[in-house]
């Protein structure tokens, strides 16, 4: 049944490590329930979300993703297989972490629902460690890694970026 109230957006909470984001949904598909697993698109690619409830109020800020569809049965199997994977792979990322000597403790592992990209959570500070990490992998043939550092109060966010781009002078340079 295809929703014929203006839409609404939603509370969808995704990830291994939880976030939680204001999202709409796409044009043309039923309005989810509460506890509804759904795909959305986050900045790290499709995943798998769960619905937490509609938002009636209207808000400053744009919907921060986008609900795709209600999961599959596909959808649902393709995350078990990818959270087994990820469990499978536990081991050989903390060994290789330890011989590439780097101060990161991995605590868990998620690929996006496209399996276009793994996700390495660490418990650290965003810095150059996590930079370390990324690169290694990358030059090891892993593929597309993201390392998202976690701290005690959850996700440690990127930092707000000040300056305009190169030439503006927001880099601190002179140019």
């Amino acid at each position: 049944m295809v929703a014929s109230n203006p839409p609404r957006d939603y509370l969808i909470r995704y990830g291994v490590v939880p976030e939680v984001a204001r999202c709409q949904i796409v044009p043309g598909i039923s309005r989810p329930e509460r506890g509804a697993a759904v795909v959305v698109q986050t900045h790290r690619g499709p995943q798998l979300g769960e619905v937490l409830g509609d938002l009636r109020a209207e808000a400053d800020n744009p919907p921060a993703f986008t609900v795709l569809r209600t999961a599959t049965a596909t959808d649902l199997d393709q995350a078990r297989q990818q959270a087994e994977q990820s469990a499978a792979e536990f081991a050989d990322w903390t060994n290789r972490i330890a011989e590439w000597n780097l101060d990161l403790q991995l605590i868990d592992i998620e690929w996006t629902l496209d399996g276009s990209k793994r996700v390495l959570y660490v418990l650290n500070e965003r810095g150059p460690e996590c930079t370390r990490l990324a690169i290694q992998a990358a030059a090891s043939g892993f593929g597309i890694i993201e390392v998202q550092p976690v701290g005690a109060e959850g996700l440690i966010s990127q930092p707000e970026v000040s300056g305009g781009g190169c030439g503006t002078g927001g880099c601190g340079c002179s140019h």
